[in-house]
């Protein structure tokens, strides 16, 4: 009986809200509303909530905004990969739109502690950014930002008017485009006239890779640091041009949740954060709680999530004067949904979100002078800081002119000076090598790139432990006191026109070029130069030109007379495969070269890769997504994507290289098994890895923790004892067989790898088929718990066996995390085009 009426009050709610999805279920009753500006529905074609809505009339209804309001300015920031436009409203009083661009420059001088000082902060306006739906199937925040917009330029009174006077908005109603349409898609092609509540339901079960994620599959919310993906570079010139006071995050979380704001756990906050930052995210936080007790909501705050990782959107802000603030909403996944909770509807989810939004807005209002000073004061504080500091600047060095260029192109997003070394510092030469001075104005976010710590106050994380981006590139780096700092050690200013140029030296050549391997580059130049079809080898020993300079093993051979091309033909060939590049080519006039002849046995032929890659339910969306961006975006090399679903009836024969991600792979080990012995290569990540060993093809051996033998332990601690054991992301030293086809181009015989696994894979009692190894005490920067740390020392992180007439290389780590590590993206490159000629022998 009790459990019949628990049943008939929980239906009844959910059809009473989804009788009230009109603007009157969110919106404040004590406020009135200009009947000139329209509503979403007028626009869009039917209430908020009722559908998800698609990016197209989210777009539609912004702009048809923007248009009715006197106190809107909206820009288009950029385009997505799939070509969807990112948007930005300014909202606030018309008389301030009116010198919108005064506002923003003297609101951006309070991060410059030579101006700062003489503004009135009184007479200034607060900066809020409003951001929402960076996972594009957390939609309520997307959802609610059309309310959020209405709001501010619909409501009528005093009261408004006084804090469109007093605040800025900055409205991003989108984060992440294309997540956000591909699940609206999906929910509502599910969607039932009658709402079917069950979570059964294929309507709260996406396919495979689900809306989380943008056009790569990348999740957006860990690049912001990192800024490798181009939604993100589109938002954060708008971040970095306002320098808003408060950022916010809005997300979703799991059904049976509630909803939570920051701040988070306090013992994961990061260190370089200043306290203040969260005494102040704890006092934005009354207000959230203040208003959602008026609707009725549940909710929690300082547990569940941390601010460590910079990368976040709720995290980044932390580190540059501002307040980040992480909401997480109970998520319906669809129309309404079961939970433990009730019928958790989308409506409701959407209003928890906008009240979300009007207390944030509440807040900056009412602690504007507070967050303002706060501001400045962090800025004036960290120049004191970074004047008396012992760190006054950063050389960064590589042989790799690309990858430096690249990381100093990611410095320079950030609004971070990097100057050319104007004079060789040590083992630093001033032709390759950047200097970074700390005493600016982001020195704080540079202390953070750098930064490395082992110890931490809490062994748990929510992501990585570790986000060093000099070890990230694997550069040569090292910090200058102000013994050693000096002036004159900065050269020219770095610009984004400094790109590495390609040449040729020597000219056109009738016998052979030689290209370098070492630049970032090169497979992109390579594989341009297969595809015209020309053919190559690669050297697996030294040779010395004839102009008396050293090429390393590694480097690509591209003969002359034995191609089908004529002279002319190559040398177009060629200099069109290096354009823009960075790559050096060099035209050899004789093959009577020192160490070895360019006719050598040891000349290894190469063929051009044909890749396919296996991707659906069970592959890890994000691994795979990292591939297909790498060779994509960067070295424009095409790669099929075979669904398992369709690996049965796939034609492998295309292909000599096969790539699986990490995941769980089932049913296709005698597919697989035939078509390496034909002589493929494989490249196995993490958890293929394991599998292909479960399933005997190849030998390898995991080693684990030994459970406790002991029998007790507090319940109360098993969350916190498992979550030890896990290693979120932390870098590690490798060391490499530099003579290996898998190590070609890099010339540091030890390395920074990340991992994010406890898979430790044991050495091939084959001593040739381990070319890159842990060392003994391997840890770098991050969280390990000392169990794990210890079975890691000595394992192997890459390991290559024999099958049949193939290979398969297998992978511990993740060497493409999340783009941004360049330094071991060269491992993943050099087996694709190098795995064929590994030596049998080297892989029993």
């Amino acid at each position: 009986m009790k459990f019949t009426l628990l049943l008939s009050l929980i239906t009844l709610n959910f059809h009473l809200c989804f009788a009230q999805t009109s603007l009157n279920y969110y919106l404040p009753d004590s406020v009135t509303y200009n009947a000139e500006i329209p509503t979403p529905a007028s626009v869009i074609g039917h209430e908020v909530g009722e559908w998800h809505v698609t990016h197209d009339k989210l777009v539609y209804y912004m702009q048809t905004l923007a248009k009715a309001s006197d106190r809107i300015e909206i820009i288009e920031t950029g385009k997505t990969y799939e070509n969807r436009p990112q948007l930005l409203l300014t909202i606030t009083h018309p008389d301030n739109l009116k010198s919108i661009e005064e506002i923003r420059i003297n609101h951006k001088k309070l991060t410059d502690p030579t101006q700062s000082g003489n503004m009135n902060v009184s007479k200034m306006p607060s900066v809020v950014m409003m951001g929402f739906s960076i996972h594009g199937n957390e939609p309520s925040g997307s959802n609610a930002s059309m309310l959020t917009a209405y709001y501010l330029a619909a409501a009528q009174g005093q009261d408004i008017e006084q804090k469109l006077k007093d605040v800025v908005v900055l409205l991003d109603p989108s984060f992440n485009p294309d997540g956000l349409n591909r699940f609206a898609t999906w929910a509502n092609m599910h969607k039932s006239e009658h709402l079917v509540t069950d979570p059964n339901d294929r309507e709260f079960n996406e396919v495979w890779p689900g809306g989380r994620t943008n056009h790569y599959w990348f999740d957006m919310n860990r690049d912001w640091l990192p800024a490798q993906l181009v939604e993100s570079q589109n938002r954060l010139k708008q971040f970095h041009a306002w320098k808003p006071n408060i950022l916010t995050d809005h997300h979703e979380m799991g059904t049976n949740s509630t909803f939570f704001f920051q701040p988070g756990i306090p013992e994961r906050t990061h260190p370089i954060t200043p306290q203040k930052n969260q005494e102040l995210t704890g006092k934005i936080g009354t207000y959230h709680a203040k208003f959602l007790d008026r609707i009725g909501s549940l909710y929690y705050s300082k547990e569940s999530f941390d601010d460590f990782y910079y990368g976040k959107g709720s995290t980044f802000p932390d580190v540059q004067g501002a307040v980040g603030i992480l909401f997480e909403q109970a998520s319906s996944r669809g129309h309404a949904q079961e939970s433990v909770n009730g019928v958790l509807t989308f409506p409701f989810t959407i209003k928890n979100q906008f009240t979300a939004s009007l207390s944030t807005y509440q807040a900056t209002y009412e602690m504007r002078e507070e967050l303002l000073n706060f501001q400045r004061e962090f800025y004036q504080n960290a120049a004191k800081e970074a004047s008396n500091a012992s760190q006054q600047a950063w050389i960064i060095s590589d042989k790799d002119a690309s990858k430096l260029y690249q990381f100093a192109k990611m410095l320079k997003r950030h609004e971070i000076e990097v100057y050319q070394l104007a004079q060789n510092y040590n083992q630093y030469k001033a032709g390759n090598s950047y200097i970074i001075p700390t005493n600016q104005y982001q020195n704080q976010l540079i202390k953070a790139i750098f930064d490395v710590r082992t110890s931490f106050a809490d062994s748990l994380f929510y992501d990585v432990s570790a986000f060093n981006m000099g070890m990230s590139f694997n550069l040569d780096y090292e910090s200058l006191d102000k013994k050693a700092f000096a002036q004159n050690l900065l050269g020219k200013k770095f610009t984004e026109e400094d790109k590495p140029e390609s040449e040729i030296l020597g000219g056109k050549s009738d016998y052979a070029y030689l290209m370098e391997w070492h630049d970032f580059y090169a497979p992109k130049a390579l594989f341009k130069i297969q595809k015209a079809g020309l053919q190559t080898r690669v050297t697996t020993e030294p040779i010395t030109m004839t102009n008396g300079e050293t090429m390393p093993v590694g480097s690509i051979l591209i003969p002359v007379k034995q191609q089908k091309q004529n002279a002319d033909q190559i040398q177009q060939i060629v200099k069109s495969a290096i354009e823009n590049t960075g790559v050096t080519m060099y035209a050899q006039k004789s093959g009577n070269t020192g160490g070895v002849n360019l006719g050598s046995p040891s000349m290894e032929p190469l063929e051009q890769p044909e890749i396919a890659m296996l991707i659906g339910e069970g592959i890890s969306p994000y691994d795979a997504g990292e591939i297909w961006h790498l060779m994509d975006q960067q070295y424009e090399i095409p790669v099929t994507k075979i669904d398992m679903n369709d690996f049965g009836r796939a034609d492998l024969s295309r292909y000599n290289v096969l790539i699986m991600p990490d995941g769980r792979y089932n049913s296709i080990n005698q597919k697989v098994q035939q078509w390496v012995q034909n002589g493929g290569t494989l490249i196995a990540y993490q958890g293929a890895a394991k599998w292909l060993a479960d399933q005997k093809l190849i030998k390898l051996q995991f080693e684990k923790i030994k459970s406790d033998t002991t029998g007790y332990k507090p319940y109360k601690d098993l969350r916190n004892n498992r979550g030890a054991q896990v290693i979120g992301g932390a870098i590690f030293e490798v060391e490499l067989d530099l003579s290996h086809p898998i190590t070609y181009g890099l010339t540091k015989a030890k390395m920074p790898i990340f991992r994010n696994t406890t898979l430790f894979m044991e050495k091939a009692k084959n001593e040739y088929a381990n070319p890159v190894r842990y060392t003994k005490s391997p840890l770098l920067n991050g969280y390990i718990s000392e169990e794990n740390l210890k079975l890691l020392s000595g394992t192997s992180a890459i390991t290559i066996n024999r099958m049949g007439r193939g290979k398969v290389i297998s992978f511990t780590d993740n060497t493409n995390f999340r783009a941004f590590w360049y330094g071991t993206n060269r491992l993943f490159v050099n087996a694709v085009f190098f795995g064929q000629t590994i030596s049998g022998s080297a892989a029993e």
